[in-house]
């Protein structure tokens, strides 16, 4: 009973001002706005940080909780119903409006800055995070790369939507800068991590359509400073097929 009243009120409420229904909320909720943006094939950290900075929203309506992630921290809050929306409440005070829109879920914040959002189409139990991770490899690396320079020259690269890299010499897992402390010590620059056998380092790249250039990074920083990564020696141009 202590959960069925706060659910039938936000029926209630919800019903009065919108054709929804509570549970319409559920699921999984991807920015693809930005990722959209990414596949154009251009400069990633652009395209996150004037889409972001929410990435993805997680709704349980039955539980009355909401997650987010920006693609480096996630939030986990309340959810609640007042007379026209649903409003996630986090610790320190902070809050979201949400609303459907059609078949998109829009958030806001107090300032009054608006993001949307629609339904993921992955079918899997993706951690917070992991879905608009998944949709913005495929769409910023999906399909096959050849080495035009560099060691491996002429071999095809393919970079799955699970992080696996196949067709480089050495690495065999990626994982592309989206925000946080890597996209702080890159400077500005798009950023990627490259290992095997849980042992890699980060390069720096450089996106121009079809063309992928990766190059070594160089910390400019002092020893006792944060990382502040440049790129080096050109390793690896990559041309889309």
């Amino acid at each position: 009973m202590r959960h069925a009243l706060p659910l039938a009120l936000a029926a209630l409420l919800l019903g009065g001002c919108a054709s929804h229904k509570p549970e319409d909320f559920n699921g999984t909720w991807v920015n693809q706005t930005a990722i959209d943006a990414a596949a154009k094939g251009t400069s990633l950290r652009q395209a996150l940080s004037e889409h972001g900075p929410v990435f993805e929203w997680k709704i349980d309506v039955q539980n009355q909780r909401a997650s987010f992630s920006n693609g480096f921290e996630a939030a986990d809050g309340r959810l609640s119903a007042d007379e026209n929306n649903w409003q996630a409440s986090f610790e320190g005070g902070q809050t979201e409006q949400l609303k459907l829109s059609g078949d998109k879920l829009q958030a806001s914040d107090p300032s009054g800055h608006e993001q949307t959002f629609v339904r993921s189409k992955s079918v899997d139990n993706a951690p917070l995070g992991g879905s608009f991770e998944r949709a913005l490899y495929k769409a910023y690396l999906g399909g096959e790369w050849k080495i035009v320079e560099g060691p491996g020259k002429g071999a095809t690269v393919r970079f799955s939507d699970t992080g696996s890299v196949t067709g480089l010499p050495g690495p065999d897992r990626f994982a592309l800068c989206l925000a946080g402390d890597c996209a702080t010590m890159g400077n500005g620059n798009d950023s990627l991590w490259l290992e095997r056998n849980q042992r890699g380092a980060p390069w720096i790249f450089k996106r121009d359509g079809d063309t992928l250039e990766i190059f070594q990074a160089v910390n400019q920083a002092q020893p006792d400073e944060m990382p502040q990564l440049a790129a080096g020696a050109r390793q690896w141009v990559l041309e889309k097929d």
